[in-house]
């Protein structure tokens, strides 16, 4: 009996199990998933947490919930992986798991300590993070009681999980503020080591102006270095200096230690892989999907749901010996939700940016791109149950896995 190793379950290993116990003979293939975690986030509910649009017990379900009948799941850290003998070692009791193909989805994981100063004095008080469960209740629980200030939302480095976060962070806070009544007493910051809240010519185009028609300042090309939590000051390499009352932080992202202590890893412990196969760039029986990978493309759920279809179908050819003929296009699709109870919606790839149109239907939508309105705010909203209900579970969604170039204006 072949063996097929996933190590992670979340998002992409948890899609993965799904769809390769539905299409391998379990008389031939054995699947076995390991996590160090019984329970399963729902990390886009993050974001909501702080403002009370979600509650705590909204965004987490148990992982075994999810996993067929059929896949063994196991609960345990790993220690490490050893390619050269197709070896897992786990730090439960000591266990080595064999493989035949090692799946590897452990994700990429907030680092707040790589900050010099950020979980010092203050961590959890005037300096934050909604990038975790623990670090979105906590917010919560701040913002219920802050009389205002300078609120400074500081994106650490690149990349980092669900690009348009902090931009919906702080579209959401401009709402809630003003919703409290107390706008005019908080003056929201945002600094992001990119060149502006939207990189591509037709999105910042488009959409240029959102943040000024909402009086929010942007700071652009900002690379933190320090925080300086007796002056509440984020300093940059460049020695530039933002004042805070308030700092909300999207610290740096790096994936699981073990890629990096197993050598499969860069310096931010992502996994090198092909980016049309995700097969790796060192060994020819693994793969890397999901926020592991060191893929081209941004490290969001779209995309290792985009990624788990193509790699199915290539994967079924590799295992026969064929070619993996199947390409993944770096596919992405993502809300972003901006306030007042509406939202904004952008689709592209590795070779095409954001533009304006209409989907997932031609010229009828329901989703406009590159435009605020009511309907891409409940397309968010809705997402949540899609995501519990059919793609966690591995089910066909109504949208290709390829970009599709109709109904939008090129």
């Amino acid at each position: 009996m072949k063996k097929i190793l996933i190590l992670g379950a979340g998002t992409a290993g948890t899609m993965l199990a799904n769809k390769l116990s539905h299409e391998l003979n379990s008389s031939e293939w054995k699947i076995t998933i390991v996590d160090q975690h019984e329970v399963h986030y729902y990390q886009p509910g993050f974001l909501f947490i702080p403002f009370g649009i979600y509650g705590e017990n909204d965004v987490v379900k148990p992982k075994r919930d999810y996993i067929p009948a059929g896949v063994e799941m196991i609960v345990s850290e790993i220690e490490l992986i050893e390619p050269e003998h197709n070896r897992v070692r786990l730090v439960k009791d000591g266990r080595m798991l064999t493989y035949d193909y090692l799946l590897i989805a452990t994700g990429t994981h907030p680092r707040p300590e790589e900050t010099p100063g950020l979980t010092d004095d203050g961590w959890r008080d005037t300096k934050h993070d909604f990038y975790t469960y623990e670090g979105a209740i906590a917010l919560a629980k701040k913002l219920r009681t802050w009389q205002g200030g300078r609120l400074v939302v500081s994106v650490m480095e690149t990349p980092y999980k669900c690009p348009v976060a902090p931009l919906e962070f702080i579209f959401l806070a401009d709402w809630y503020f003003h919703n409290r009544h107390m706008r005019d007493k908080v003056e929201l910051v945002l600094a992001t080591p990119l060149p502006g809240a939207f990189t591509k010519p037709r999105a910042a185009n488009l959409l240029g102006n959102i943040l000024e028609e909402k009086n929010i300042q942007i700071i652009p090309e900002f690379y933190p270095e320090h925080v300086d939590s007796e002056s509440k000051l984020l300093v940059s390499y460049d020695e530039q200096e933002i004042p805070y009352d308030l700092l909300v932080a999207v610290p740096v992202n790096m994936g699981a230690a073990v890629i990096g202590r197993s050598g499969l890893g860069d310096e931010l412990n992502h996994v090198p892989v092909d980016k049309h196969t995700f097969l790796s760039t060192q060994y020819d029986n693994i793969f890397a999907l999901g926020d592991a990978a060191n893929l081209p493309t941004s490290k969001a759920g779209s995309v290792a749901h985009f990624a788990a279809e193509v790699f199915v179908e290539n994967f079924l050819r590799y295992i026969e010996g064929q070619e993996m003929t199947a390409q993944f296009d770096g596919h992405a699709n993502c809300f972003i939700e901006s306030g007042f109870g509406k939202g904004i919606l952008i689709d592209f790839n590795y070779d095409v940016e954001p533009l304006p149109g209409k989907f997932p239907l031609p010229g009828i939508g329901p989703f406009s791109l590159l435009q605020e309105s009511e309907m891409n705010h409940w397309g968010k909203m809705m997402f949540r149950w899609m995501y519990w209900n059919i793609l966690l579970k591995g089910k066909e969604m109504p949208i290709t896995s390829q970009m599709t170039m109709a109904g939008k204006w090129s």
